[in-house]
């Protein structure tokens, strides 16, 4: 996974910067690299495509067991869809752990978290309780999904085939913890929960419902 710090354009495929940062997330852990501009986006009517560097594979082979194969919707998705292999029926607040007749092996050094779908969230407040779910590389057995319906009125049903979370695949980095007497200092020191703040910086031109709290 990639993404671009800097990335200035003016107008339909004028470049203004000749070069770009880039941050790339990859087994040796998050690192920054300064690019050529057009080694990184190239302008294509009004879209830009961006191509990154990158030191992971696009695809990396999984073996897998599944009643159905986890599928992505769209090309560039990072989740993988995991349907439901038993029908349940969620009432309001309530909680149900969701066969996906899906068992993978993933190579050592890879991680998949099973995640929420964002259109039943929305739409019929349903999310998944220990989001996001750990396979860990050495587990061989079922996923299966903790689906809530946080939903105060309104019971939810799930058939054997709906769509019920997505698998994301990503390289992981494990840690060698070293025990010290202290920690090293920093800007932000122990300050925790709410130490930000809640609001972003109030302006004079918002409307009143445009302010409120920004997490």
């Amino acid at each position: 996974m990639t993404r671009a710090v800097e990335t200035n354009t003016q107008g339909v495929g004028q470049i203004r910067s000749r070069y770009s940062v880039v941050s790339v997330v990859g087994p040796s852990g998050l690192f920054s690299v300064m690019a050529p501009f057009d080694q990184t986006l190239r302008s294509s009517d009004s879209a830009g495509v961006l191509h990154y560097p990158r030191d992971v594979a696009e695809t990396v082979e999984v073996l897998i067991v599944a009643d159905r194969m986890p599928a992505y919707s769209h090309p560039g998705d990072a989740g993988a869809d995991l349907t439901a292999a038993v029908a349940v029926q969620l009432a309001p607040g309530e909680r149900a752990t969701v066969a996906t007749g899906v068992a993978i092996a993933l190579p050592d050094g890879y991680v998949a978290f099973v995640v929420p779908r964002s259109g039943l969230a929305a739409r019929h407040g349903i999310t998944i309780v220990n989001s996001p779910g750990t396979v860990d590389a050495g587990y061989r057995g079922e996923i299966s999904v903790t689906l809530l319906n946080t939903d105060s009125s309104v019971p939810y049903s799930v058939a054997v085939g709906d769509r019920i979370a997505q698998l994301v695949i990503m390289p992981v980095t494990r840690a060698r913890f070293i025990p010290v007497a202290t920690l090293p200092g920093s800007q932000r020191g122990e300050s925790g929960f709410g130490s930000t703040g809640y609001t972003t910086i109030e302006s004079e031109s918002l409307h009143d419902d445009q302010k409120g709290e920004f997490l």
